[in-house]
Order: structure tokens, then C-alpha cells, then sequence
């Protein structure tokens, strides 16, 4: 799946706003910079950014504690037009669903990337962080391959995974 061209739009979806789908814009701009516009949104928007994504995040030189999580129809009303986007990167099977769903009468590419979803894995701070970690390890691989390397020098000098 090598393609290396970097959409002028992406924006990455799951299900809640709240890991997944920020730890790919978060990891999208720090990368590849204003080579394209990134936005992020979920089904539902019922929970914060979760706290072991900031902090699986912040290990790499990512900051995502700021990211304000919202819903696809949070998206609409807050002016951004799905159409508008070129690539939707859905990183759950009910983000590609309402993806597909809402994206049927425009022209644009949805990708699914099946990213695993760290919740409830793991017992206790390290085990849970292990998990958050390869969540945002299969995140970096897929974008990397999809993608290609980061085109930002220090988006490497951070990374220590």
C-alpha cells in the first residue's frame, strides 16, 4: 500500500475522539507538518482525551492534552464539511460505518486501518501503558507505510520506540 503522496485533507475517525483518532492527528502534524490539514472526530463524543494517550504521546514528542474530542455531527455544526476533506483514515469498524455512511454523496477515499483499541486491556499503570503503546506504535506503522517517512527532522530525534 505504498502511495507516499499526502492528501491536501485527512481526517482520522473512531469511536469516541478520545485515543485513537488523536494520537493519529497529533502523530499526522508533528510528522508531516502543513503538508497537509488534519482533524480528527469520533461516533460518539462522550468521553475527554484519555490521560494514557497523552502520556504514550508526550513519550515521543507529541503533545495531544489539549485535543478537544468531538463527533462527526459536532464537525458539521462547527462548519467543517466532511466533502471537504480528500482522505478519511477510519481507525475503528464504527468509524468506517458512519464514515461510509456520511461520505456516500461525496468523492473522497475512506481508508480503514484496523488499530486496536487499548481500553480495558491491561491491569495497572505499566501493563496499560504497554497497550497504549503498541496502539500508538500500529498507528505510526500504518502511517509511515501509507504515507512515508516524516518530512519534519525532529519528528525523528523524538522518537524513542
Amino acid at each position: 500500500m505504498v502511495q507516499n503522496t499526502i492528501p491536501a485533507s485527512v481526517l482520522f475517525c473512531c469511536d469516541h475522539n478520545s485515543i485513537r483518532s488523536p494520537i493519529a492527528e497529533g502523530m499526522m502534524k508533528k510528522f508531516y507538518g502543513r503538508a497537509a490539514y488534519v482533524q480528527s472526530a469520533g461516533v460518539k463524543n462522550d468521553m475527554e482525551v484519555d490521560g494514557f494517550a497523552i502520556a504514550v504521546c508526550d513519550e515521543i514528542g507529541i503533545r495531544i492534552e489539549n485535543h478537544r474530542s468531538r463527533s462527526f455531527e459536532e464537525m458539521k455544526d462547527w462548519g467543517d464539511d466532511l466533502g471537504g476533506f480528500d482522505l478519511i483514515v477510519a481507525l475503528s469498524p464504527a468509524s468506517q460505518r458512519q464514515a461510509l455512511e456520511l461520505t456516500r454523496v461525496f468523492h473522497l477515499d475512506v481508508e480503514y486501518w484496523p488499530i486496536m483499541d487499548p481500553t480495558g486491556l491491561a491491569e495497572g499503570r505499566e501493563a496499560r501503558l504497554a497497550v497504549y503503546r503498541q496502539t500508538r506504535d500500529q498507528i505510526k506503522a500504518r502511517m509511515i507505510e501509507r504515507f512515508g517517512p516524516p518530512l519534519l527532522p525532529d519528528a525523528q530525534d523524538d522518537d524513542q520506540s
